[in-house]
């Protein structure tokens, strides 16, 4: 399985993002997928999930600014990021479940992208 997450950058406060995670050897129609993010001298934190049967949660950080949706045909999964703050700065990495996963949405991730850098300046 290799996740490949990109469309990081600079932005400044209230600016968009799309961050994109592009699945290979696993099917996101069938799998939960996840993103999470890792700011400098913090520990990773759990961002948005979607799961196979297409049900969505958010942290309550980002709840109402970020939407997780999937592109089955592109076997991709997205984070569309909206009025980006600077504590949004992180390194954002995606994750997938196995397929047909029944646990939660915050476990069993079995699989993770390399991250790409989200930094928001004031």
């Amino acid at each position: 399985v290799q996740l490949q997450a990109f469309g990081g950058g600079l932005v400044q406060a209230g600016d968009s993002l799309r961050l994109s995670c592009a699945a290979s050897g696993r099917t996101v129609s069938s799998s939960g997928m996840g993103w999470f993010r890792q700011a400098p001298g913090k520990e990773r934190e759990f961002v948005a999930a979607i799961s196979w049967t297409g049900g969505t949660v958010y942290a309550d950080s980002v709840k109402g600014r970020f939407t997780i949706s999937r592109a089955n045909a592109k076997n991709t999964v997205y984070l569309q990021m909206n009025s980006l703050k600077p504590e949004d700065t992180a390194v954002y990495y995606c994750a997938a479940q196995p397929p047909y996963y029944t646990g939660t949405y915050f476990t069993g991730y079995d699989s993770w992208g390399q991250g790409t850098l989200v930094t928001v300046s004031s």
